[in-house]
């Protein structure tokens, strides 16, 4: 039989909140990360969005000063989410060989990378630092993490655009399931507020372009919807054998039911119009948890804000569950904070599993004319209070390249 697998510890830097207990209670607010970039570089590159969701708190309030100078920004949030995590989860002694990193990352090290360019052109090799690539490859997060802990159980960097948190949980699941660890940290952490990425995002039409009015530019499902917005930070969960929680007394705040990933094999920016792939990962996260479309409660959609991109969610919620969608209440926490990228599951993971501990569902922002074609039933205005007794939430993730990759997590 396999192992039943609990969170017991979490932890995020984000645009609405620096820690767990302050995104949970903006969440619940309704606070929009998103603001006007203060940098020279926007005007300096004349970049058609001026706005993103910074980050509320610098790492710096956590790393010391020579962390931060050999750790790329992406890393820097990961370490600050995971240190979070770890301290929650209250793990004092354990075998660190039955313990494993999965952190992923959508785009990694951009700013070391081309930072580190700039560097190589203006000034010649010699000045380029030695840590560049050790700071700008992807497993960075990862690896840094592992160091930090000392896990010793491996350090898995899943790297799948927009869906990488959420995969990286599925790879947890199984490493503990397998008998190969016994905890496993995950998460997933993005920086990507550069010029380029930004400037290549708003010149694929992916971006909003609200710049006189940004904190109101995510607009998941509304019929005014026109692109997402730049989002960073990172969110870590301790994922637990729950043999091996229960023997050293910890808090455990859900169950992770089931995972899955899939993929459309449809386009490379593109999600399938019919959400085949999307629903094809929501029955088999359901399957894997033994769970029936009427256990679930709450959903924390991926709900980027894209014209394109909300409506297929719809279809593949509508295909997996059926009928039941009418009583699954809905919350799309992008239009709080922004895209975060890979680092966007792992962040929607952490509320989606304070949802079923706080049997409260975070509210959206900004939807102000539902469209007529994505008739959810959306958490608008106040929290949403959810059921008592056995209860499930799931959080979808898609990215680029078709990767879908759903979590389902029980209440305990």
């Amino acid at each position: 039989m396999a192992r039943k697998v609990v969170i017991t510890g979490l932890g995020a830097t984000t645009p609405i909140g620096g820690d767990v207990p302050t995104l949970w209670a903006n969440s619940l607010k309704g606070v929009s990360g998103a603001h006007t970039l203060p940098f020279d570089w926007v005007d300096t590159y004349d970049l058609p969005v001026k706005f993103a969701a910074k980050a509320s708190n610098p790492a710096s309030e956590v790393l010391s000063r020579v962390e931060m100078k050999r750790m790329d920004p992406s890393t820097q949030f990961a370490v600050v989410a995971a240190r979070e995590a770890w301290k929650d989860a209250g793990i004092e002694e354990m075998d660190h060989d039955r313990l494993a990193v999965a952190f992923a990352t959508g785009i990694g090290g951009v700013w070391t990378l081309l930072d580190a360019w700039d560097t190589l052109k203006e000034k010649g090799p010699r000045r380029v630092l030695p840590m560049t690539v050790p700071m700008l490859m992807p497993n960075g997060p990862a690896a840094a993490v592992s160091l930090d802990l000392g896990a010793r159980a491996g350090a898995h960097t899943p790297v799948s655009a927009c869906a990488s948190g959420t995969e990286a949980m599925h790879i947890g699941l199984e490493l503990i399931r397998s008998g190969k660890a016994d905890v496993v940290m995950c998460g997933g952490a993005e920086a990507a507020i550069h010029p380029m990425p930004m400037a290549s995002f708003a010149a694929m039409q992916a971006l909003s372009k609200r710049n006189d009015d940004p904190e109101h530019a995510s607009r998941p499902y509304d019929i005014d919807r026109d692109g997402f917005v730049m989002g960073e930070g990172a969110g870590a969960l301790v994922l637990e054998a729950e043999e091996h929680a229960i023997a050293r007394g910890a808090t455990i705040y859900a169950e992770l039911a089931g995972t899955s990933v899939t993929a459309d094999a449809y386009h490379i920016t593109a999600p399938d119009p019919q959400g085949l792939g999307a629903t094809r990962a929501l029955k088999a996260a359901m399957f894997d948890g033994l769970i029936q479309p009427e256990d679930v409660v709450h959903v924390n959609a991926h709900a980027t804000s894209t014209p394109v991109g909300d409506k297929p969610e719809y279809t593949a919620l509508r295909a997996a569950l059926g009928s039941h969608l009418d009583n699954v209440c809905v919350s799309a926490t992008k239009s709080q904070m922004g895209h975060l990228l890979g680092a966007s599951g792992a962040v929607e993971s952490v509320l989606a599993v304070l949802a079923v501990y706080h049997r409260k569902a975070p509210i959206t922002i900004n939807l102000e004319n539902q469209d007529p074609e994505i008739p959810l039933d959306v958490v608008v205005g106040t929290p949403r209070e959810l059921p008592q007794g056995s209860i499930v939430a799931l959080n979808n993730s898609f990215g680029f390249g078709g990767h879908n990759a759903v979590v389902a997590v029980r209440s305990i």
